[in-house]
């Protein structure tokens, strides 16, 4: 495994302590090697098993990262991210799981996740999933997308929705339509960039690039990346 890819400078900032919610051993050893060849000190990283390990600790102590797999001995991953992204809604959570069927993906994303990236991934492709949630960006595996946009495409109009925001907000006299510059900034945050490097690939400044996104939330009526995707996905205004 090539190490600039794990220890790329362009993380310049550690947050931590790291919680990662799994309890199957061997996923747990390649968690906390990948998270130690990015920089971590193993003093950051909480490992946990169970739900009610998560709860408890999580009641003394805020995360400031969480990797959370979905399938748990005491229940469903799914309640955790609700809780945590309730608790503090810009904290990144990444979701690290085996399950991919369409039901569970949109609703890990619904409940509050930042990110999807599935298991069978090899280290390399995870470790950029998880460099990716450092810069702010909002990973989704591959193959995840290719579901979700096939699911978007093939669902009928009068289909069931996550999450609309509430009516008032949804008028269609209030709604803004975005800008050729947001459509296009909107698309680099779909395929994972952070604002840094979407910044460098506009030739534009990061300032800029954060006051696009702001103005893409309150268009869509939105408060994070992954829910400005998806709502951009359901209403047709990505490719």
């Amino acid at each position: 495994m090539p190490m600039s890819i794990l220890k790329s400078p362009s993380v310049d900032y550690l947050p931590a302590p790291v919680l990662i919610v799994e309890d199957e051993p061997l996923m747990r050893a390649k968690l906390l090697h990948l998270l130690l060849e990015l920089g971590y000190e193993e003093n950051a990283l909480v490992f946990v098993t169970r739900l009610a390990e998560a709860r408890s600790w999580l009641a003394q102590n805020p995360a400031a990262l969480a990797l959370v797999d979905l399938g748990l001995p005491d229940g469903n991953g799914l309640e955790l991210i609700a809780e945590m992204r309730e608790s503090d809604p810009a904290l990144s959570i990444l979701v690290v799981s085996s399950w991919s069927t369409e039901e569970i993906i949109l609703q890990a994303l619904q409940a509050g996740a930042t990110g999807y990236v599935l298991k069978e991934r090899d280290d390399m492709e995870m470790a950029l999933s998880i460099r990716s949630v450092l810069r702010g960006g909002a990973p989704i595996d591959p193959f995840i997308a290719r579901r979700i946009l096939h699911l978007l495409q093939s669902t009928p109009p009068k289909a069931e929705k996550p999450s609309p925001p509430p009516a008032q907000e949804r008028n269609p006299d209030h709604e803004e339509t975005l800008t050729r510059r947001e459509s296009g900034i909107l698309q680099l945050v779909a395929e994972g960039l952070s604002n840094r490097e979407i910044a460098e690939r506009l030739f534009l400044s990061r300032h800029t690039i954060e006051c696009h996104i702001k103005h893409i939330y309150r268009k869509l009526a939105v408060s994070g990346r992954t829910r400005a995707v998806y709502e951009a996905l359901a209403r047709g205004l990505l490719s």
